[in-house]
């Protein structure tokens, strides 16, 4: 039989075919993770994992799908040892196919030189994971794990473009903020020769943030706000004779609020007296306080009589401290060098892969 009609090539040639295997390889592995989705934010992780790894396999062959995932994770994980190692709280990776993972900060860096640790922590240990993929390849001779190790190096490498909110931005607040004009240059250039979709709506994220910060919100800073939930019991209402708030009731309340010494973290204390309640909540990051309030009130019958899930909201304006960017001309040296120095390497290894293999 010819290889033109031999059902086995047809097969691998359609795509349903691909999407048909991916599916069973999450059929199989589904009782084997189950127990560890139950943990709310691991299981989330595993399932965006799980997620990533199907839609890759609908273009790619199963095992650059699983290893593209694999080492996506190992860059997100330098994310996280370095916020750990600064005392950041982040949330475990979520990832979203074709488009990457990312980490949320539950609380901002307090300066310019913390958010550059954090930020170069992904490339720098995602550059070590596609190096021992590229030392595998170099043993065995298998072009996947070439492939795997070139596609290491490029996803490190565009996430070192002085682009927000990508990598490269936000080690060059380290360095001089200058280099973000070189950004959204250079950002333009590599559209124009690639017109990849998600570089696109990165750079115009970033055009827009950059015209917030300089132009429109220079003399004032941004509105936001932050929430919280707090169980209340209702038993001082109901002794007292008082009416008891429905679903939609609003009202502002009382409030107050310092930040911490050791660690920056603004916290903000609300009241409501009628109620006897204080609720406590921190702000991700540093703000000039305009009010708090009551926006929702959830009703819960229990054993010990009637509870209120007061939902809060404290509104603020982001306080821009200028002394966030003052960074000793000894740790600009030392993040420039390492930015340069790992973009040379990079390059370099992509160079030395074209070369050793027509990929």
């Amino acid at each position: 039989m010819s290889p033109r009609n031999n059902p086995h090539n047809n097969r691998k040639r359609n795509p349903l075919w691909v999407i048909g295997t991916a599916f069973a390889f999450l059929l199989a592995k589904a009782k084997t993770l189950l127990p560890l989705l139950k943990f709310g934010k691991a299981g989330a992780a595993v399932l965006s994992m799980l997620a990533s790894v199907a839609a890759y396999a609908m273009l790619y062959p199963l095992g650059f799908a699983v290893g593209l995932v694999l080492l996506i994770f190992v860059h997100e994980l330098g994310h996280v040892i370095a916020a750990k190692r600064k005392g950041l709280p982040v949330t475990a990776p979520l990832f979203i196919p074709f488009l990457g993972a990312f980490i949320s900060m539950k609380r901002y860096p307090r300066d310019a030189v913390t958010e550059a640790y954090m930020a170069i922590g992904g490339p720098m240990l995602g550059t070590v994971g596609a190096v021992a993929v590229f030392a595998a390849a170099e043993m065995t001779g298998h072009r996947l794990l070439y492939a795997l190790a070139y596609a290491g190096f490029l996803l490190n490498l565009v996430n070192l473009l002085p682009v927000h909110p990508l990598d490269g931005g936000r080690i060059v607040t380290a360095v001089t903020r200058w280099l973000w004009l070189a950004g959204l240059i250079g950002g333009l250039v590599v559209i124009y020769y690639t017109w990849n979709f998600v570089l696109i709506f990165i750079w115009i994220m970033f055009a827009l943030n950059l015209y917030n910060k300089f132009v429109k919100y220079r003399k004032r800073g941004q509105q936001r706000s932050a929430a919280a939930a707090f169980p209340v019991s209702a038993q001082p209402l109901v002794e007292q004779g008082y009416f008891i708030p429905g679903p939609e009731h609003k009202r502002e309340l009382d409030f107050s609020t310092y930040s911490n010494l050791d660690d920056a973290r603004q916290v903000v204390n609300v009241y409501w007296d009628g109620l006897q309640f204080q609720g406590r909540l921190e702000l991700p990051q540093q703000g000039l306080v305009r009010r708090a309030q009551v926006v929702k009130i959830e009703h819960v019958q229990r054993e010990e009589g009637l509870q209120l899930i007061v939902h809060c909201q404290v509104d603020y304006e982001v306080y821009e401290n200028d002394a966030y960017y003052d960074v000793p001309v000894a740790s600009r040296w030392k993040f420039g060098a390492a930015y340069g120095l790992l973009v040379g390497f990079l390059v370099y290894m992509m160079h030395l892969i074209h070369k050793a293999v027509d990929l």
